[in-house]
């Protein structure tokens, strides 16, 4: 979710379903929501009637929607869920995020392409422009190969 405005998250979590009549609902809390959040319960496919005639099977989860407000900051906030039923507990992470702001003022300048700095100069060029390197690696072998030729000259040229 996204710091700086108002949002609703869900909370499901997972009761097990109280006994002997207790209500089977939940409360979620945390520093992030606006005020506590009651969790009911979630329908299970079949709506059997149960001994209390609430209508609702035996579904453990409950479920409720939290609003966060808009002024809390980015970052972690740890959620409470206590089941009201059975005083059973559990806990999890809501992560507030935001999307980075355009900047407000743009520099003067604003640079195209990256400095010529290292590699001999070329580091920044373009493929189109031109380099101070001529040839690639097969410039190389040439260049180790007259450099071979001038050494077996000179070793001739000293034997005699």
């Amino acid at each position: 979710m996204n710091a700086g405005a108002i949002s609703r998250v869900w909370i499901l979590a997972n009761c097990p379903v109280p006994g002997g009549g207790p209500a089977h609902s939940g409360t979620a809390t945390s520093k992030a929501f606006i005020n506590g959040v009651r969790l009911d319960p979630v329908p299970s496919g079949g709506t059997t009637p149960t001994p209390t005639g609430n209508g609702v099977g035996t579904s453990p989860w409950v479920r409720g929607e939290a609003q966060v407000s808009g002024t809390v900051p980015r970052g972690n906030y740890q959620v409470d869920v206590k089941c009201d039923g059975t005083n059973d507990i559990g806990r999890a992470v809501l992560r507030v995020t935001r999307a980075e702001p355009e900047p407000t003022s743009r520099p003067t300048k604003v640079p195209t392409k990256a400095p010529r700095a290292g590699g001999g100069g070329t580091y920044g060029m373009a493929e189109d422009e031109g380099s101070s390197i001529p040839f690639g690696p097969a410039g190389v072998l040439i260049g180790l190969a007259v450099a071979g030729g001038i050494g077996l000259i000179i070793v001739r040229r000293s034997r005699s």
